[in-house]
């Protein structure tokens, strides 16, 4: 491992690869070991389970590497509020002032739009788990690694994003992109939910309540009189309380029963199902003194080739749901990584547009990712303020709240202002209030 890439995540050193608007698309890095990635702070079990990250971005000083130092040192080495990151950006085309104003509101949309779509991907992809939902978290992989991981390492996608393209196509690429899997999601999930639903309705009929469910794998065909041109059987639910008033009565209920035709086919515990045979003609007055005493008469004609049929359509449905899961959650979670990808990648963008607004040309700006340690981010925000106050003297020190106010920098959905560019990422996909 390279002394540069362990100055990523902690100290200095002669790092030549970070951007400094001179130079280009730093070279991918090595894979780095947990001891580099979190530098010379140690981090506590509830540090590594905080899934708030800063994105930040400062001017350069002589150089971006002293920016890095001086920030690095007084949050993370002195104080140990963080643990830093350098966040890597390429040489991308700065284009005209107009554009970049008129950018910066557009990829605030972009932003709230992708992460919308990241987090319904993978609030769907849960949905699809049903009882294997525990295993969301390790399902949810960005470009083959964790969240935090990517992020804390993050490198431009040159060939889906190339750097030659102005900030207007590249947005417009990743708006294109993530547009198409938010629509085949509509699609995907319509499709299946129909499916799901209609199963969990036959299999609801199988179960519950004998006034609500499917009786057709309770009862048999001898249970009924067939093929007569008078007789009909009938199936009758009865409160238990009232299995002696029952078989007491039904008799008597009307005229033209047939005697002692009831049997009990099966209870449960609130009913029991009977049956009865009597005359056709007489069946709606049956039914309805039947129903002035309580007793229920169950819609149901024995037919054997719509019974297979019905067990037939659950088997297919069950089926059919089974072969469609896999690939359904192979879907999910290539374009759960194709969103979220997407999305950092229009933090970084937003953070490049921002920092020429702010501070002007030539491009000259070191971005920096934080990862704030549990319980002191507002300690964290003070002396970020304290170190970059003197860049906006109408704020001062003090992180302000503006609403509705045209800065460049501000950007669209930003409710907080700081003299620094900032923006929050959280990487917790699962817990985080759907937009």
């Amino acid at each position: 491992m390279t002394d540069s890439q362990e100055d990523d995540a902690s100290g200095p050193s002669s790092d030549s690869t970070i951007f400094d608007g001179k130079h280009g698309f730093p070279p991918k890095k090595n894979k780095i070991s947990r001891k580099d990635s979190i530098g010379l702070v140690s981090l506590t079990e509830d540090d590594s389970n905080m899934t708030e990250y800063w994105l930040i971005s400062a001017p350069g000083e002589k150089t971006c590497q002293q920016t890095w130092e001086t920030m690095n040192n007084v949050t993370s080495k002195q104080n140990s509020l963080c643990t830093n990151y350098k966040f890597h950006i390429p040489d991308l085309k700065v284009g005209t002032l107009d554009q970049l104003v008129g950018l910066s509101d557009d990829l605030g949309k972009l932003d709230a739009f992708v992460e919308q779509v990241t987090r319904k991907v993978a609030s769907y992809l849960g949905e699809v788990l049903e009882d294997q939902r525990d295993k969301l978290q390790e399902n949810l992989m960005a470009n083959n690694t964790d969240l935090p991981s990517y992020l804390t390492r993050f490198q431009w996608d040159i060939a889906k994003y190339p750097i030659k393209q102005s900030l207007r196509n590249i947005a417009d690429i990743i708006s294109k992109q993530v547009g198409q899997i938010d629509a085949d999601l509509k699609t995907k999930s319509t499709a299946y939910n129909n499916l799901k639903g209609s199963l969990q309705s036959l299999e609801k009929k199988q179960t519950g309540s004998l006034l609500t469910r499917n009786l057709a794998d309770l009862v048999k065909k001898e249970h009924f009189i067939l093929d007569s041109e008078y007789l009909q059987t009938l199936l009758v639910i009865v409160p238990k309380a009232q299995f002696n008033e029952w078989n007491a009565t039904y008799e008597k209920i009307t005229d033209m029963i047939v005697p002692r035709s009831s049997q009990l086919v099966t209870q449960d515990h609130e009913y029991g199902l009977f049956t009865v045979t009597l005359f056709k003609k007489v069946i709606d007055e049956f039914k309805h003194h039947a129903r002035e005493k309580k007793f229920i008469v169950r819609d149901f004609t024995y037919d054997e080739e719509q019974l297979a049929a019905g067990k037939n359509e659950i088997t297919k449905l069950a089926t059919d749901k089974k072969k469609q899961f896999g690939p359904l959650v192979r879907w999910l979670k290539v374009n759960f990584s194709e969103c979220f990808c997407a999305w950092i990648h229009v933090k970084a963008l937003r953070v490049f547009v921002e920092s020429v607004l702010r501070y002007g040309l030539p491009v000259n700006f070191q971005a920096i990712l934080i990862h704030p340690h549990k319980k002191t981010m507002k300690r964290l925000r003070d002396v970020l303020n304290q170190l970059y106050g003197h860049l906006d003297g109408s704020v001062g020190h003090q992180g302000s709240h503006v609403e509705n106010v045209d800065i460049p920098g501000l950007g669209f959905g930003q409710s907080e202002y700081y003299p620094y560019v900032y923006y929050k990422i959280n990487v917790d996909m699962i817990e985080t209030k759907q937009l």
